[in-house]
This record gives structure tokens, sequence and C-alpha cells, in this order.
């Protein structure tokens, strides 16, 4: 069912979760957005790349089936401004930057606006080849860059450890 969530069509559909699970959700923000899917209890990892209403709206569908108050929900965002290494000079990859940027501002207002947790990575352990991801996952399924470096912020986070960072998050 949660997959359905994530990666379903229906745009708008109310979801109940009837379980007490811990679900991460990782965001590398950009024109194509990577999202994945960590469930920490059945060590799952659903990957997807959408536009950036797309991945919000199954952020916001997910969040509306899980019970806000058992805290099963936690955003991580792949914050470009807090980036302090950059490749050269190039004015097309500034330009790039400059737009995800105001894509991390922009997740950064919808989740506190829906009062959904989140936290804000710096970038790390991004660009993974996809068989190195392969290997460090078992993940295989299709996958591009988004959706490996929206897996790095979130695969292999246990429940306990999930649960301490919720308690840091935003709300």
């Amino acid at each position: 069912m949660m997959d359905s969530i994530l990666l379903g069509t229906k745009i708008g559909v109310t979801y109940k979760l009837k379980t007490s699970i811990m679900i991460l959700i990782g965001i590398d923000p950009g024109v194509k957005t990577g999202m994945a899917m960590w469930n920490t209890t059945q060590k799952t990892l659903t990957l997807k790349s959408l536009s950036i209403h797309e991945a919000m709206s199954r952020v916001n569908s997910l969040n509306g089936a899980i019970n806000p108050q058992d805290d099963n929900l936690l955003v991580f965002i792949e914050d470009a401004r807090k980036r302090k290494h950059f490749d050269k000079d190039v004015s097309y990859k500034a330009q790039g930057a400059g737009s995800v940027k105001r894509d991390c501002k922009i997740w950064e207002d919808f989740l506190t606006d829906m009062k959904i947790p989140f936290i804000l990575r710096h970038p790390r352990n991004t660009k993974i080849d996809a068989p190195t991801f392969k290997t460090m996952t078992g993940y295989q399924g299709v996958t591009n860059q988004h959706t490996r470096d929206a897996a790095m912020l979130v695969f292999g986070i246990g429940e306990n450890q999930a649960k301490a960072l919720l308690k840091t998050a935003v709300k």
C-alpha cells in the first residue's frame, strides 16, 4: 500500500496505514526530484524520480496516511544551501545550483506549513554510480543520480536512530 502512495498515479487519494511503522523519505530537490522511501521496520527501499509538485503530493498523501501523533514519518532534504564544496565555476552549473537552492526553500516552507517533521542535510554520499549503489543497498530496480542521492539520505537508518533523529527534526 505504501508503494502505491509513493508510486501510484492517483493524486488526492487518502490512504490509512494500520500498522505502526517508521517511514523515512529522502528528497533530492531539482527539476527531476529524486524521492526515496525507506521503511525502517521492513527494511524496504522504494525510489522514484518526480516533478516537485508530484513529490510534494506524495509526501502529503503519506503524511495523511500516518497518524501524526505516532511520529512515524520523517523527511530528509538534501539542502544545496549547505554545500561548501563546488566544482569548476561553470555558469550553467551556478544557474542550476540557484534553482536547486530555491527548491530547497520551497520544500522547507511546504513541510513547515504541513507540519511534517524534516531534517535539512548537507549533501553527502552523492554521485554514487549505479553499480556501487546496487552493491551497497541490494536495490535491483532502475535508478538515476537523483533517486540514488535521495536514497543515500535515508538508506540503512534504523528505527531507533530514526526516532532519535525525529526529536531533532523541525516540526
